[in-house]
């Protein structure tokens, strides 16, 4: 285990699950050791070892930002300050804003007039009322600390329909706090409180522009680019290494693989999905200048993949998840459905063991159903893939937590699922290893 203060917090997607997920096989397959001192839904606190490789939010899917920690508190000061309204406590904590690598940063952009921005992330329940307290009173140290330095400033607020004080990444952006060092996360936790400065931002333009921009569409089975960039990750593509998509589509996910700097494959048995994601490859290829990208696309059947493709890295694929559904099904017709697909997917396995080299990860997504019944339905995919010779990646392993006993309900999980609530069909998500 690593000894040090934990270095950096990340903001999660919705998905809390799935964004610590990526990031754990993201450090594990880069030989960087992560260490996770605190995790929520609302953020992760974590320590990674330093190394050559520089982390940019753009190789993420899951993560909204990340900081760079300035200061930790006990979260008990807070307590005292905004729950028991003790003045001293907030005194205390006016000088601990005051005094810290936050306003040195701050300083070294801040001219003119200065616009700065606080986020509170607070995962603590008896403090998650004060949130937009603890916002204001925040800004208005970190203003008054500027002050001390003649520095003129601005504390960016949010309308009051507002649920959690919190700006969005779209906001920060536009407002270009990153480049100015010019948000404050304060993440609350239940022991520790931390104060962190946003070094990186996720840019959902970028990937609405791979999604909605590619000269190929097809909306109705298409996976979001951020999900197929979690997947890469998930299935520890790096560069250099070969990844394959045997249900490619338009190529959404061998997109991502590419810009990751990965050899892609893509396969499928629809001749227009073909040359639509080649297409598409080639598109982002002159897009975002990739001139030494390799990629091919072939028509073929992920049943019989020996025929078309030789030794591959890595795998990812969200195949046929069934029918369009309109309604809430039926717990027998969610059943139907399942069976339907299970020859495909269970066929696929062994092609898949046979061309993956050893050590090599498959990530695979299955179908999802809540039916009327409130019963959930799924693929027995894990049994089969062991049947097939594949071990089951546990995403979260004990090792990366500095407190184990706060992780035991994740430590057993072998899938973690994906479903909006304004979806029927859901996604399980598995990692499967050679």
């Amino acid at each position: 285990m690593l000894t040090s203060k934990p270095t950096n917090v990340f903001i999660p997607g919705k998905n809390w699950r799935l964004s610590l997920a990526e990031i754990a096989a993201f450090f594990e397959a880069r030989n960087s050791r992560l260490e996770v001192d605190a995790f929520s839904k609302e953020f992760f606190v974590v320590n990674i070892e330093e190394n050559d490789y520089a982390l940019t939010v753009a190789d993420l899917g899951g993560i909204i930002k990340i900081g760079t920690i300035n200061k930790n508190f006990k979260t008990e000061v807070f307590d005292e300050a905004f729950c028991r309204k003790n003045k001293e406590a907030k005194k205390l904590l006016e000088k601990e804003f005051a005094q810290n690598s936050l306003i040195s940063g701050m300083l070294e952009k801040a001219s003119g007039k200065y616009l700065f921005g606080v986020s509170v992330y607070c995962a603590e329940d008896s403090l998650r009322r004060f949130s937009k307290n603890i916002q204001r009173f925040a800004g208005s140290s970190i203003k008054k600390a500027l002050a001390v330095h003649d520095k003129k400033s601005v504390f960016m607020g949010f309308s009051k329909t507002r649920e959690y004080p919190q700006l969005t990444h779209v906001e920060v952006l536009k407002k270009g706090l990153v480049e100015n060092k010019a948000e404050a996360l304060l993440c609350i936790g239940r022991k520790q409180t931390w104060l962190a400065t946003t070094v990186a931002v996720h840019n959902p333009f970028e990937f609405q522009k791979r999604d909605v921009g590619k000269p190929n569409q097809r909306k109705i089975f298409a996976i979001p680019p951020r999900l197929a960039r979690i997947m890469i990750n998930l299935a520890q593509c790096e560069p250099e290494k070969v990844l394959l998509d045997p249900f490619c589509g338009v190529g959404t996910i061998l997109q991502e693989a590419l810009l990751a700097k990965a050899k892609v494959v893509g396969v499928d048995l629809n001749p227009w999905c073909v040359k639509a994601a080649g297409e598409n490859l080639e598109w982002l290829k002159h897009e975002y200048g990739l001139p030494k990208a390799e990629y091919r696309v072939l028509e073929g059947d992920a049943r019989s993949l020996t025929s078309k493709v030789g030794q591959v890295d890595c795998i990812a694929k969200e195949p046929d998840l069934g029918p369009a559904l309109r309604d809430v099904p039926t717990t027998p017709y969610a059943g139907k459905i399942i069976a339907k697909l299970e020859p495909l997917f269970f066929s696929f396995l062994a092609e898949a063991f046979k061309i993956l080299r050893k050590n090599g990860r498959l990530v695979l997504v299955t179908p999802y159903f809540r039916t009327r019944s409130g019963k959930v339905v799924t693929m027995p995919i894990g049994e089969r893939a062991l049947e097939a010779g594949f071990e089951i990646v546990h995403p979260f392993k004990e090792e990366i937590f500095v407190e184990s006993n706060s992780a035991k309900n994740l430590t057993g999980t072998k899938s973690i699922v994906e479903v909006a609530e304004r979806h029927i069909t859901g996604r399980e998500i598995h990692i499967f290893q050679k």
